[in-house]
């Protein structure tokens, strides 16, 4: 069975299309399938237009409703939590990656490979999207030790092993194909096509493309905080031979007014550099403070599925609000 999961906030846009091309994918496929769309607290029609198509299709489609925007990754994990697939397939619901892909994703999980990431190629994405793409994947292998080429695209096939190990994974904030790649025995990437948006805007904004690698980096390594010692034993090595260096000088010189604007420079570059490290600092104290409030990852309001009631008992809740 194959369950491909699809989280959805505000793409009213492109939900029509959408439907028009997986379904008939999925049914080409020859095989049993669910499709499970996560509603990830949209402002707009999105969720009766899910509900629309769940009605027109109950035997194959699953829509969960949660309770606010908790984030792509949050949404997915919420449908790794329902899907009853032992292929579970990711995607996002803007058409960028078309859904005609998805047989070749399944045919590489057939074959063995128990994770199928994708790269996309000739991508409709801006210039300074794609070039920034590339700095950040380049750095991000190098910092976690990973070999992802294509970060940003979520277009991604895992056997149901990998699928149970990420659930049983606690992280309030995690990425979800790094994290799929640390557990992966046999995993393998191919090359997809890219296509523009049919319709609306991407819904991550520079701030959110940076905070979300930022969880990336810190969540897989520590080398952002042993760069961040290094750099301050050099700092601090290079401080010493400087104030040496002046400390020479005035015995050689004598006292004089000249320089100033130059340790003033340096005072200014040595400030910055305090502020950075503490910033990174910051970066792992944030995310043990996410860790132990234990709070939840995010809230099911809703599950529309034929036996949707199983999911409730499972969760020890009595009322439609679903926590998981």
């Amino acid at each position: 069975m194959v369950s491909v999961i699809v989280p959805v906030y505000s793409e009213e846009e492109t939900l029509p299309s959408l439907f028009g091309r997986l379904l008939p994918v999925m049914d080409a496929l020859g095989r049993p399938f669910e499709v499970v769309f996560v509603n990830d607290g949209s402002r707009d029609a999105s969720l009766p237009l899910l509900l629309q198509e769940y009605r027109k299709r109950p035997d194959v489609v699953r829509v969960i409703d949660l309770n606010g925007n908790f984030g792509q990754h949050m949404a997915i994990m919420a449908g790794f939590k329902a899907a009853k697939g032992d292929i579970v397939i990711t995607m996002d619901a803007d058409l960028q990656n078309p859904p005609e892909e998805i047989p070749r994703i399944v045919a590489c999980i057939d074959e063995g490979h128990d994770v199928v990431g994708t790269i996309r190629m000739h991508r409709k994405d801006t210039l300074f999207r794609r070039t920034a793409s590339h700095v950040v994947n380049w750095l991000t292998n190098r910092i976690t030790g990973l070999t992802l080429h294509d970060y940003g695209c979520m277009l991604r096939g895992y056997r149901r092993d990998i699928v149970d190990i990420i659930n049983e994974a606690s992280e309030t904030t995690t990425f979800i194909p790094a994290l799929a790649q640390k557990f992966s025995v046999n995993p393998v990437e191919i090359e997809v096509a890219h296509s523009e948006r049919e319709g609306g805007v991407s819904k991550y904004s520079l701030f959110r493309l940076i905070r979300l690698n930022f969880d990336l980096m810190t969540g897989f390594s520590l080398v952002p905080l042993q760069a961040v010692t290094m750099l301050g034993l050099l700092v601090s090595v290079g401080s010493l031979f400087f104030a040496l260096f002046m400390f020479i000088r005035r015995l050689w010189v004598g006292p004089e007014a000249e320089g100033v604007f130059t340790l003033m420079a340096i005072n200014f570059l040595l400030m910055g550099i305090t502020i950075f490290c503490t910033g990174i600092a910051g970066e792992y104290v944030g995310r043990i403070y996410q860790e132990v409030r234990h709070r939840p990852r995010y809230i099911v309001r809703k599950f529309y599925a034929p036996g949707a009631e199983t999911m409730e008992e499972d969760t020890n809740e009595q009322s439609g609000c679903v926590r998981l």
